[in-house]
């Protein structure tokens, strides 16, 4: 059982969303669509090849398909709607054309390091079942646009008041600093790594620009997108009518603290993904391998946090 141990905190919000009068259909669509999404293009491929790749298509994908019928079935103001499904459309076209780029070109014949990383991980946990275990780590993926990453934006969606707050408004500008911080970031690299191979150098360690500030401003700033977007969200979870939520029995008449715990999770799940699972830690993993400034380049950069050099 504990190859399915990941999956039980997405199932709890899942059936929360779902145990809700006002979110109960709309999540009920948006769980389908997901199941159907990820089924075709994420788990069927990495059944017949084994690699875990494809989840960089049906991740982002799937973030544009949560757009879509968030804005088509929601019931709230419609502005505001637009809005909220307009941030979680541009932040899923933004990696989700990129993806199609890299399978257009071939690179998701083989697998990511990240993903690769997983496998190490698996054998320290005594999981011999890779196939298992991969389809695990994908369906965690789609559980993911279908529970706790749905629920600040079905909320927002919800919202009828034609006034946009200013905790709203906050979390719309956060949004767009670290949309453009993860833009700039992603921008850097590439410039980088063309300037490196045009120059014949390989292996060098990118430490330019906001790579001078941490070695993971991509992660950081893809983190803070989906904080804005959850800070954005608090006050229509505290405008809406008291959420009833009846969950395996227990009847909760003001699903409210429940709720918004569920909100904090969802920053501090982003959180440890983007670190720890198939993100910072595993990049590096690789890296200290394979360039020879990377160590250094650890030990004088913050990983995750912005923040001034370290002298040594």
């Amino acid at each position: 059982m504990h190859y399915f141990r990941p999956l039980y905190p997405y199932i709890f919000v899942l059936l929360i969303l779902l145990s809700t009068s006002a979110f109960h259909t709309i999540g009920l669509i948006n769980a389908l669509g997901q199941a159907i999404l990820f089924t075709f293009v994420v788990c069927i491929p990495i059944w017949k090849t084994g690699r875990m790749s494809y989840v960089d298509i049906g991740w982002p994908w799937g973030l544009v398909l949560l757009g879509l019928i968030s804005f088509v079935f929601s019931d709230g103001y419609w502005l505001r709607s637009l809005v909220v499904s307009g941030v979680v459309i541009v932040i899923g076209l933004r990696m989700g054309l990129g993806a199609l780029k890299m399978w257009q070109l071939g690179l998701l014949d083989r697998e990511f390091p990240r993903y690769q990383y997983q496998r190490v991980l698996w054998k320290e946990e005594g999981k011999q079942n890779t196939a298992l275990a991969l389809q695990i780590d994908a369906i965690s993926q789609g559980l993911a646009n279908a529970s706790f990453l749905a629920l600040p934006v079905f909320l927002i969606a919800s919202n009828g008041s034609q006034n946009f707050s200013l905790i709203e408004l906050v979390g719309l500008v956060i949004f767009i600093l670290a949309f453009t911080m993860e833009s700039v970031a992603d921008y850097q690299k590439l410039a980088f790594l063309t300037k490196m191979k045009k120059e014949g150098k390989q292996k060098q360690v990118c430490n330019v620009g906001l790579w001078k500030f941490c070695r993971h401003p991509n992660y950081f700033a893809e983190w803070m997108v989906w904080n804005g977007v959850l800070i954005a969200a608090i006050p229509s979870l505290l405008a809406i009518d008291p959420l009833s939520i009846n969950l395996l029995g227990n009847n909760f008449n003001d699903g409210l603290w429940l709720t918004l715990a569920c909100l904090v999770y969802a920053s501090w799940a982003m959180y440890k993904t983007l670190v720890y699972t198939t993100g910072a830690v595993p990049s590096e993993y690789y890296s200290a391998q394979k360039r020879p400034g990377y160590k250094e380049y650890q030990q004088q950069t913050n990983r995750f946090f912005p923040g001034p050099r370290k002298l040594n």
